[in-house]
């Protein structure tokens, strides 16, 4: 058998010292989409950050596998080049340099070799086509400027273009209305539709994106860590019920 796309173990993290997550098991395989939920607290989005390398945060005990490999201590970029790729809940604004810019250099260093800006231009518009985004948006300096769904239509861009085998989500529908949510959400499709082995963890407090995003499995984060796992159902009763029952 072989081993999943993610497996976390006995994940401990910390904090500048004060531990957040307290032993999270959690396995992703290829082409899975996976959910998770949790209040605020809980320890989401330390698990998404710790997932790419942050420095912020110790990894005091557990482990984390791609493929099969540990890549507990690997560096950010080493992760990003391996095809790990998280999309961030507040993408930051970078002036000066364009979005067609960021791209060639992102896109150069998941291949490990100098990518044309002709390269990028041309796979660039056929994926703004396929995401319905106007083609003017690649001259436009990373952020600046950017609208909530902007901002995150773009994250949706750079998972197309770079081809992660592992995408994080990391709370894509933070602050967007349902228009937007459902424009995200057919942008991941799309992504899928084209890389059907990409596995995805979805962060995220509500259950109005998986609606869109029907996941394979919901897990529930609580006081870092996940306390249950389930189906599409289980984010049904958290949403109706909230996290109550699960608290301590």
């Amino acid at each position: 058998m072989s081993a999943p796309l993610l497996e976390i173990e006995g994940l401990h993290v910390a904090a500048d010292g004060h531990p957040i997550l307290r032993g999270v098991d959690l396995a992703v395989g290829e082409g899975e989409v996976h959910a998770l939920m949790g209040p605020n607290g809980a320890g989401k989005s330390t698990l998404a950050s710790t997932l790419l390398g942050h420095p912020g945060y110790e990894v005091t005990a557990g482990a984390v596998r791609f493929r099969g490999e540990d890549v507990t201590h690997w560096a950010t970029d080493a992760r990003a080049k391996a095809g790990i790729f998280l999309a961030f809940q507040y993408p930051e604004a970078i002036e000066g340099v364009s979005v067609v810019q960021f791209l060639r250099q992102a896109m150069s260093s998941r291949k490990g070799d100098d990518v044309s800006v002709l390269e990028v231009r041309l796979a660039m518009t056929e994926w703004m086509q396929r995401l319905g985004m106007d083609p003017s948006f690649g001259e436009r300096h990373l952020n600046q400027g950017f609208s909530g769904g902007e901002k995150k239509r773009n994250e949706v861009l750079q998972m197309a273009m770079l081809e992660p085998e592992l995408a994080v989500l990391d709370e894509t529908d933070s602050g967007l209305d349902i228009d937007a949510l459902g424009v995200v959400a057919r942008g991941v499709h799309t992504v899928r539709e084209s890389h059907p082995s990409l596995g995805v963890l979805v962060v995220t407090h509500y259950q109005r994106l998986l609606e869109d995003l029907v996941p394979d499995r919901v897990h529930l984060l609580v006081d870092g860590r996940v306390v249950e796992t389930g189906g599409p159902d289980l984010a049904r009763r958290i949403e109706t019920a909230g996290y109550d029952e699960w608290r301590r």
